[in-house]
């Protein structure tokens, strides 16, 4: 099926040239006749003034112009992010790097830190009812993610009752949920010192613009243009990348809202699985 696609696909583009081609040595043609049309029937009285105009005719008829070639989209980006300056925009371009990079490592982290914690839940009743204690342990310990070392450290503490069972998940919960959290304080970080580095940098392109007035003595567009380009660029370029280290940013934090709820709710239900099972 690809290759009938791209079969018909290319036979199209052929005789769209084809009939293309056709088309402008159809009005070649027609140009060229009209020429010596009016040629031959120039008679002996006609100017030469009046040829050579004949002449022009033709000659414009058969120029076609060239379409003006359109930069990419990334030769556009590239060649703003030059004139921008190489300090400030530098800077701003480490802090995504930087940022995307702790954003992607705790995308990972969290998405294999989630669980079906029902699932999770059944297995451990059904290991205690069949093996106790030990066999919820094994259980536990065979599962990735935060809810499963809770567990394993409230059954460590079944034998001292069911409140230091509570109590242990509580802390380790705690400790759990400061993992989950770790990094969110860079990410903060470079949200907010990506545009206050282009800030920065507007600030210093306004005072180069000055600078030039200065030295022309006059406010002409053409003196203060690239000082307040490159202050705009800076500015554009830092926003840009708060923005998108924000979108992560919030994504990160419902990821790990998500993933505490289900610490909070399926704690609950392990104390009341643990309950029915000392009964």
């Amino acid at each position: 099926m690809k290759r009938l696609i791209a079969f018909l696909t290319i036979a199209g583009m052929l005789t769209f040239g084809a009939s293309n081609f056709a088309l402008a040595q159809d009005q070649e043609g027609t140009s060229v006749e009209a020429t010596e049309t009016v040629q031959d029937q120039a008679k002996p009285s006609d100017t030469v003034k009046e040829v050579a105009i004949a002449k022009d005719v033709a000659a414009t008829e058969k120029k076609v112009d060239a379409p003006a070639e359109k930069e990419s989209y990334h030769q556009v980006i590239k060649d703003q992010f030059i004139d921008g300056g190489p300090v400030f925009m530098g800077i701003v371009l480490i802090a995504l790097i930087l940022g995307l990079a702790i954003c992607i490592e705790r995308i990972i982290y969290l998405n294999l830190s989630t669980i079906n914690t029902k699932k999770l839940l059944n297995k451990v009743e059904a290991a205690l009812q069949s093996g106790g204690i030990e066999k919820a342990k094994e259980e536990c310990r065979n599962v990735k993610g935060p809810v499963g070392g809770i567990f394993v450290q409230g059954l460590e503490r079944y034998e001292e009752g069911l409140n230091e069972v509570e109590k242990s998940i509580v802390s380790y919960g705690g400790v759990l949920t400061g993992r989950l959290e770790s990094g969110l304080s860079w990410i903060s970080l470079f949200i907010a010192l990506a545009p206050m580095l282009g800030f920065m940098g507007t600030v210093i392109g306004m005072i180069g613009a000055f600078d030039d007035i200065a030295a022309a003595g006059d406010i002409s567009p053409t003196v203060v243009a690239s000082g307040i380009k490159v202050a705009l660029l800076t500015t554009v370029f830092g926003l840009i990348v708060a923005i998108i280290l924000q979108i992560f940013y919030n994504y990160i934090v419902s990821k790990v809202d998500s993933i505490v709820n289900d610490m909070e709710d399926s704690s609950i239900t392990f104390i009341d699985i643990l309950n029915e099972y000392k009964k």
